[in-house]
């Protein structure tokens, strides 16, 4: 029971990312090198965070004018 439209402006939203998403190439590419060096090596976690929160913040800037939400508390799953 979705309300009427939500699809259609779904679908429009997510056309726009791409061009939006465009402008975080050097934070995308220095995540990837992380990435793959980490994989390559022994994987850790939060081994690329400070990457990966470069590329988030640069993802919401490009999509909303809100506030980015504050990040969520990673939960200890323990070892990986």
């Amino acid at each position: 029971m979705s309300g009427r439209g939500v699809w259609p402006r779904a679908r429009a939203r997510l056309r726009r990312f791409p061009a939006l998403l465009s402008g975080c190439g050097e934070q995308a590419a220095a995540y990837g090198r992380c990435v793959a060096a980490a994989a390559a090596a022994e994987l850790r976690r939060d081994a690329c965070l400070e990457e990966f929160r470069a590329l988030r913040d640069c993802f919401a800037r490009a999509v909303g004018p809100g506030p980015a939400p504050a990040p969520a508390p990673l939960r200890d799953l323990g070892p990986l």
